[in-house]
């Protein structure tokens, strides 16, 4: 079933990985899909990638929808801009959904080194490329909705916790988002907007296929080197969960929470490509991982206390 036909949505960040996956769903739900990012055929913006934003809407309109391909740097105001006016000009003033899942912090990311030994450098240019970006879309975004007094945006992040993620730039930059959803959520809310986060768990995207030496075909045998690979899922899982919450009349009750694919998959009912449903959270849970009850109390405090405020 159609459930988002005629819908227009703008995935920020398509390129590849989850953002690839936000655009495949929506356009399997029958949405209007701009793709956009910095990776053009012929003239890949991050490394020796080989995805583009045209393979992402030609993949969009394989599912059943209709993939616009544009190449937008989205830590240029101007550009962004130019984005929603010509999406307002062309959907009629339109926008249903916006899926902010900018990152290119791949190769910024310090792992170890306590913030004192940091390269500020990289630090800042991650939160450009992560936080601003996101900051700037929704700037841009966010008058048509309002205008229709209709719409949704989403943060992607990594993590529905607030726990320590082992760099402070990334941890700041992951948390960040989270806060922006709440943010806007809370000056969203008197327009009917929604804002809410959302994080895949362990994602088997295109980089951690190649970086494992395995294929969506035969992705379980890298179990054989990383046990937890067993609880992945495909990018095309947490878009799904997206699609869900774009097609829920009364997603305004959910906005400014943070949700995990697999949290919007036993509401929704929605399984991986494969027909499997992971649960991250419950895999966490079974394998002890360290601080999980105490994290998961902490989170389930913040959200009963925010979602009080609106009884």
């Amino acid at each position: 079933m159609k459930t988002l036909e005629g819908k227009v949505a703008v995935v920020a960040g398509a390129t590849r990985g989850a953002g690839r996956g936000f655009a495949c769903a929506l356009g399997e739900a029958g949405a209007i899909v701009y793709c956009t990012g910095r990776s053009v055929r012929g003239k890949p913006a991050t490394g020796n990638r080989p995805e583009t934003i045209e393979e992402t809407a030609e993949m969009v309109t394989a599912y059943g929808g209709h993939g616009i391909a544009v190449r937008v740097d989205h830590t240029q105001a101007k550009e962004v801009e130019k984005l929603f006016e010509r999406v307002g000009d062309e959907q009629k003033g339109q926008l249903d959904v916006v899926v902010n899942d900018i990152w290119g912090g791949e190769e910024l990311t310090e792992l170890g080194p306590p913030f004192w030994d940091l390269t500020l450098e990289k630090g800042f240019l991650m939160l450009q490329r992560a936080v601003h970006t996101h900051i700037i879309t929704s700037r841009y975004a966010a008058p048509l909705m309002i205008e229709r007094k209709t719409g949704l945006i989403v943060e992607v992040t990594d993590g529905n916790n607030f726990g320590y993620r082992g760099n402070l730039f990334f941890d700041l930059v992951k948390t960040s988002v989270i806060r922006l959803a709440y943010t806007m959520a809370t000056e969203l809310r008197k327009y009917k907007v929604s804002a809410i986060a959302v994080t895949p768990g362990f994602l088997r995207s295109e980089a951690m296929l190649e970086a494992f030496g395995v294929t969506e075909a035969n992705w379980q045998t890298a179990v054989d080197h990383d046990p937890h690979f067993i609880a992945s899922e495909t990018p095309l899982f947490v878009g799904r969960g997206v699609a869900a919450l774009a097609a829920d009349r009364n997603v305004l009750k959910k906005s400014g929470r943070v949700f995990g694919s697999w949290e919007l998959a036993r509401e929704y009912g929605f399984v991986d490509a494969d027909g499997r449903q992971p649960d991250w959270d419950a895999y966490m849970k079974q394998i002890d991982f360290p601080n999980y009850e105490r994290l998961k109390k902490c989170d389930d405090e913040f959200y009963s206390y925010w979602v009080g405020l609106f009884d």
